[in-house]
């Protein structure tokens, strides 16, 4: 039982903690507990998932509140950069947030839709089908290639 919380646990913490601006990633962990075979391979994909999509909801809160300081000096984004960002957002619409799962330009992408007010209720179920794919895609890339 205790081994279950943490094997759960620790992975919703990992993929909360990967969606955000931290250098993270639950990917090998999902594959190590996926080769142990000690948990339900769905039950690992829906934590890793929600984890995840929790992750990347922070991220669209912080840029809900984060664009009142863009005119500050100390803001950590130059406001030509953000600019830019918003009209490659604008170019694609939402639909840009299936690319959420993607390393690198993922994270920033969930953070630039709060910027730009992009709705929760659309917003969540773009970037849940994006990270369930990818979770997916995963697990079947391991549990195949035993």
């Amino acid at each position: 039982m205790l081994g279950d919380f943490a094997a759960f646990g620790g992975l919703f913490l990992t993929a909360f903690a990967a969606a955000t601006v931290l250098p993270l990633q639950s990917e090998a962990l999902l594959a190590g507990l996926l080769l142990a075979g000690a948990h339900s391979p769905a039950a690992l994909i829906l934590v890793a998932t929600a984890g995840n999509v929790l992750g990347s909801v922070v991220n669209w809160l912080l840029g809900r509140g984060i664009d009142r300081f863009r005119d500050r000096r100390w803001f950590p984004v130059k406001p030509t950069v953000l600019d830019r960002a918003a009209v490659r957002y604008h170019r694609y619409g939402r639909w840009s947030l299936l690319l959420s799962w993607a390393p690198v330009i993922g994270d920033p992408l969930t953070v630039v839709a709060g910027v730009l007010r992009e709705p929760l209720w659309s917003f969540v179920p773009i970037v849940m089908a994006a990270k369930a794919a990818r979770y997916l895609a995963l697990s079947s890339a391991v549990l195949n290639w035993l």
